[in-house]
């Protein structure tokens, strides 16, 4: 079973940060682009960044400056480190990838982490 499994939210104070990792369960064998949305609170879900094995990184405009993304040195992990966070970036977190090749399911297609809530609030 493939599965994408965030961690590192939080509560955390305004200007604070938080350094949110994504990692994929299961024997893949790619993971081509892999990236993070949010989901706040009234707010459909947005992208916030990707990036893709090339290389390719696209962030969302509030965020940038602030919010890098980086892939590890496994098939299946991301990261995104938030500096000066403020109360707009509270939110559900959730790692994505578009698509993920792995043994004994074939490709699948636009998968998605459970989500991790971050909290920015004084």
């Amino acid at each position: 079973q493939v599965q994408l499994v965030e961690s590192g939210g939080g509560l955390v104070q305004p200007g604070g940060s938080l350094r949110l990792s994504c990692e994929a369960s299961g024997s893949i064998f790619t993971i081509n682009a892999m990236g993070w949305y949010r989901q706040r609170p009234g707010k459909q879900r947005e992208l916030v960044a990707r990036t893709t094995s090339g290389g390719t990184v696209e962030y969302a405009d509030s965020v940038k400056g602030r919010f890098t993304i980086s892939r590890g040195s496994g098939r299946g992990s991301v990261y995104l480190q938030m500096n000066s966070l403020n109360p707009e970036d509270t939110a559900v977190y959730y790692c994505n990838a578009p698509q993920i090749a792995a043994r004994g399911v074939g490709v699948l297609s636009d998968v998605w982490g459970q989500g991790t809530q971050v909290t920015v609030s004084s």
